[in-house]
C-alpha cells in the first residue's frame, strides 16, 4: 500500500474530472484548475415545469386553489471538457408565483386533491385561497442541485440552478349564492337556475 502521500500525489497529478484516490478527494476541475460550477452542468438541466391549478385552471374568491407541477430529479449524460459523464439533478425547492404579488416555497411539486385523498376546494400545502376574481398570470421556478458522475462515483457540484416554468393563466371567479323558497327542478326559472 503506498504512502498517504504518494497515494495524494498521484491524485493530485490525475486528469481533469478526477474524483478520488483513497482516501483523499480531488475536486472537479477544468483543465485551468477552476472547479465546475453549476453553470458548467447547465446544459444537463431538466425542462422548465408548468403549474397546473385544480381545479382545470380555475378558482373561486376565497377557496383554496390547489397548485400542482411534477418535479423529479433528472439525470443526463453526455461530454463535458470531452470526457463522458452523467449529471443528476435533485429539486431542493419549488416556488410557485400566485401571480398576485404573492409566492409559496415548498420542497416539492405538491399533489393534486385526488393523490392526497381530499375533497376539491380542501386546502393542501401548495393551495393558494385568492382574495379577488380575475386572470392571474402563474409561474413555478425549481431549483436544484447538481452531481457529477465521471466513472468514478457521485460528487456535488457547488451551487444551485433555478429554470423557471412558463407562465399560466388561471382564471378567479367570484362565486355568489341565493336563498330561494324551491329547488331549481320545482322552478327552473328561479334566479340562480
Amino acid at each position: 500500500m503506498p504512502a498517504p502521500e504518494q497515494e495524494h500525489e498521484a491524485c493530485r497529478t490525475d486528469t481533469v474530472l478526477s474524483r478520488s484516490c483513497g482516501m483523499y478527494a480531488v475536486r472537479v476541475t477544468e483543465e485551468s484548475g477552476t472547479p465546475l460550477t453549476i453553470e458548467d452542468v447547465a446544459q444537463f438541466a431538466p425542462a422548465p415545469v408548468t403549474t397546473t391549478a385544480e381545479p382545470g385552471n380555475v378558482g373561486v374568491v376565497g377557496m383554496p386553489t390547489n397548485f400542482v407541477a411534477t418535479v423529479a430529479a433528472h439525470t443526463a449524460t453526455g461530454t463535458l471538457l470531452d470526457r463522458p459523464v452523467t449529471v443528476r439533478f435533485t429539486p431542493v425547492r419549488v416556488v410557485f408565483d400566485h401571480g398576485d404579488g404573492t409566492t409559496a416555497v415548498t420542497p416539492d411539486g405538491g399533489r393534486t386533491w385526488s393523490t392526497l385523498g381530499q375533497a376539491p376546494f380542501t386546502p393542501t400545502e401548495t393551495s393558494h385561497t385568492y382574495t379577488r376574481r380575475g386572470t392571474y398570470s402563474t409561474r413555478t421556478t425549481v431549483a436544484y442541485t447538481a452531481q457529477v458522475d465521471v466513472g468514478g462515483g457521485w460528487f456535488a457540484v457547488p451551487g444551485e440552478l433555478s429554470i423557471d416554468g412558463a407562465s399560466r393563466d388561471i382564471r378567479i371567479y367570484e362565486a355568489t349564492t341565493a336563498l330561494v323558497a324551491r329547488t331549481c327542478e320545482e322552478r327552473p326559472a328561479a334566479v340562480g337556475c
